[in-house]
């Protein structure tokens, strides 16, 4: 199923987001029951590098989705470009859950491009 993109994504055409293997698969599944429609590295393309899953995202133009610490050093030390990566780092797992979710329904033309890093205090969105 499609997902409804004049809810989601009003100013940004973006047809997909990424999960890479570090994410939650509880989250793939809310976000799909949200009606986002998610590649999830682990069902598409399990164990390929952080690179090539970059690469997937930036080919695709997807917005990248990870709990995984290394695509920071990919863009800030190696500047790698990316079409905008949302990093998890919540350890609840019920609250990361529904967090996740409602930040990408919330805020997904704001992450377009940008790093940002969603926590238990809050969602920090950074331009590069």
């Amino acid at each position: 199923m499609q997902p409804n993109t004049k809810k989601f994504w009003p100013l940004h055409n973006i047809l997909k987001l990424i999960a890479d293997e570090s994410v939650d698969f509880r989250i793939i599944q809310a976000l799909r029951e949200a009606n986002f429609e998610v590649v999830a590295i682990c069902e598409a393309s399990p164990s390929i590098t952080d690179k090539e899953v970059l690469q997937i995202a930036i080919t695709h133009k997807d917005l990248l989705v990870t709990e995984d610490k290394d695509f920071g050093e990919l863009v800030f030390r190696l500047q790698l470009p990316h079409n905008g990566i949302l990093l998890i780092r919540i350890e609840d797992n019920s609250f990361k859950i529904t967090s996740a979710v409602e930040i990408i329904k919330l805020h997904i033309a704001e992450l377009v491009e940008k790093f940002s890093v969603l926590t238990k205090e809050r969602l920090r969105i950074r331009e590069l």
